[in-house]
């Protein structure tokens, strides 16, 4: 065969090859697409923490904070963005991941040290037979969590104590934070929810929860990415019909919904306002005097809410000025060192 009759073949060859590449083209794009949106997910969760950690003050300089460990998603994912973000944090404080044995059926006992070890990490497990105990009191089909909860609750502040913790994280992430008040709210008559930080029952530890601005969807999504080795909870677990479970199944109906509900619940429990609810420890109502001066923050500030839509005249309502008693409002100009991206 000579030259020129080569020539047909490579051509078709090439034109073969270009097409092979150009079919690649959108399956590396597919598989480079994830590697972006994890990318994105790493920094919100870390973005997410930091700004709970400034907010309100939880971590401080050389703080030993000790991250209690169930096995779970939420403290997995606890841990792993705290031990990033202490690589970059404005002040110097140390982590101990502790787990505490309940001695459940088929517990997998090695797991979490596995873990722990390979990521370098102090940790403490502290082996207690409350599994036994709760089963003896709680009747089968009860909620068993509120004697699990008080149990735990103690041991662990005796394990805070004897390891030299100054704060204790716990994994709640912002949906149960809701949560919570919506259970306070619908079977308690209390408008209380979980705080983000708090003094521990015998006031002698400080409570915090740096997953307080993060959605329980994005620690799914780093737990399948990260594959967390998951230990599922065979003492309460499976208790659907939980209360808990009914209001995280309203809340995911509400935010399919009706988009955005959830970032809405999330302002408002940041965002309180006193004079208009009913609460007479925390406003005066008694001794309320008229003062003859206009006040923005009276009636006329929710005119809108409580009319059936837009304005008759045409015109553009303002947005409701409120204040915030819970945390600071933040200033993109002056946003913590916790932030930081690397």
């Amino acid at each position: 065969m000579n030259a020129p009759e080569l020539n047909p073949v490579i051509d078709a060859a090439q034109a073969l090859q270009a097409g092979e590449a150009a079919n690649e083209a959108p399956a590396r794009a597919q598989k480079e697409k994830p590697s972006l949106e994890i990318r994105k997910l790493e920094k919100r969760l870390c973005r997410q923490v930091g700004q709970a950690i400034a907010d309100f003050n939880m971590i401080s300089e050389g703080d030993k904070v000790m991250v209690c460990m169930s096995g779970g998603k939420d403290s997995y994912g606890l841990l792993d963005i705290l031990l990033k973000l202490q690589q970059r944090a404005p002040v110097r404080f140390e982590i101990v991941a502790v787990n505490l044995d309940q001695k459940q059926p088929g517990f997998p006992e090695h797991i979490l040290p596995d873990y722990l070890k390979s990521r370098g990490v102090p940790f403490h497990i502290e082996e207690q037979d409350t599994y036994s105990i709760v089963k003896s009191k709680i009747p089968e089909g009860k909620t068993m969590c509120s004697l699990c909860s008080r149990l735990r609750r103690g041991i662990l502040y005796r394990v805070a104590r004897e390891l030299g913790a100054t704060k204790i994280a716990l994994g709640h992430h912002r949906d149960d934070m809701l949560q919570t008040l919506f259970l306070n709210l619908f079977f308690a008559g209390k408008l209380k929810g979980m705080p983000p930080k708090l003094v521990s029952d015998n006031g002698e530890f400080m409570i915090i929860r740096p997953l307080a601005h993060v959605a329980e969807v994005d620690l799914e999504r780093w737990a399948k990415h990260r594959q967390f080795p998951i230990i599922p909870c065979s003492l309460c677990g499976s208790q659907e019909n939980l209360q808990r479970v009914q209001m995280k199944k309203m809340l995911r109906d509400w935010e399919k919904n009706f988009p955005g509900r959830i970032d809405s619940l999330t302002s408002a429990i940041q965002n309180v306002i006193p004079t208009h609810l009913m609460d007479r420890q925390l406003h005066d109502f008694v001794n309320l005097q008229v003062t003859g001066q206009p006040n923005p923050g009276g009636d006329i500030a929710f005119d809108e809410d409580e009319g059936c839509g837009s304005p008759t005249d045409g015109t553009t309502a303002e947005p409701i000025s409120v204040i915030s008693i819970n945390s600071p409002r933040r200033d993109a100009a002056t946003e913590s060192p916790w932030t930081a991206e690397e």
